[in-house]
């Protein structure tokens, strides 16, 4: 007979053998005044080990150091600044470089509408990196244009437009204040049409072919979260049909990001001004994809209260 394992040993005490720690690997970037100082911030307090203003060039390097010794530093954020054409075409190079290593990593991309990002840099008195001799607006463009293709390709790209520093720290703590990698992150937003879509929807529903409680005065000043609001809207003709096709049209979607190590989506839900519709309509879809397996779901409203 052969002589048991130091594991097999530990298993006959009872002891369960340790899991292997993984390190996770967070690039964070995006447009400027669209928040990364603020999202480093709220990573520290929830036990990321953040880098701030990492050349492109050395984030192999970096990353093949925390791999070696995954228990010294289980999540490494590097903040990553790709303002110029250059640092831009060094940061592709890098990820790719990563990718082939097989280090996985996972990449946010913070973006702001502009009207936004012009308010954010006026009102700190600061010119835009890019604008040089010509408009806030300029800069923003330039630098737009040079993000595109990495904020298309990016796992993550989160709206600040209508977060405060305060709201932004909060949504970094949902997306990563967590233990251990989260399978999928789901937010279901809603939103009005009439307000512009959210830049950082992958799917959006219109729910606007649903009668208008607007137009019902004793339901005018309530909103998608009160009963009465919420039944008018699932007791009008088709809805509920809508909401139980959509959820089984997106369960081959779920099943295909967790095939592809996506870690996030915004399923957004719209009607004219997001109070009534859209609200309970996002309300009801996060309870039913909430049922799913490995999927956790917050839900948003943009624009409630707004009008």
């Amino acid at each position: 007979m052969s002589e048991p394992t130091a594991e097999s040993g530990a298993e006959q005490d009872g002891l369960v053998p340790v899991k292997p720690v993984e390190a996770e690997l967070l690039v964070v970037t995006g447009m400027s005044g669209a928040g990364r100082s603020t999202a480093s911030d709220a990573l520290e307090d929830h036990g990321w080990y953040v880098v701030e203003g990492l050349p492109p060039q050395m984030l192999g390097t970096l990353a093949e150091i925390v791999s070696h010794a995954p228990r010294s530093i289980p999540k490494l954020a590097v903040v990553v600044d790709v303002r110029s054409e250059g640092l831009f075409t060094d940061i592709r190079s890098a990820l790719s470089a990563l990718s082939a290593s097989g280090v996985a990593y996972r990449v946010l991309f913070l973006d702001a509408s502009d009207d936004v990002l012009v308010r954010r840099f006026e009102q700190g008195r600061r010119p835009h990196p890019l604008q040089a001799g010509g408009r806030i607006l300029d800069g923003i463009a330039a630098e737009r244009e040079l993000l595109r293709e990495l904020r298309d390709s990016s796992d993550i790209v989160l709206d600040t437009s209508s977060y405060n520093v305060h709201g932004l720290a909060t949504a970094i703590t949902e997306l990563f204040s967590e233990t251990g990698p989260v399978t999928l992150r789901l937010n279901v937003m809603s939103f009005g049409f009439k307000y512009g879509l959210p830049v950082d929807a992958n799917f959006v529903a219109d729910a606007r072919f649903i009668p208008n409680p607007h137009w019902v005065p004793q339901l005018r000043p309530h909103t998608g979260l009160d009963d009465d609001v919420r039944d008018y809207v699932f007791e009008a003709a088709g809805v509920k049909e809508f909401v139980d096709r959509y959820v089984h049209a997106l369960e081959p979607v779920l099943d295909g990001y967790r095939t592809e190590n996506k870690h996030y989506a915004t399923i957004a839900v719209g009607c004219t001004g997001g109070k009534h519709r859209s609200v309970a309509v996002a309300v009801e879809l996060s309870k039913r994809l909430a049922q799913y397996p490995r999927v956790t779901v917050t839900t948003t409203h943009r624009d409630l209260g707004r009008e």
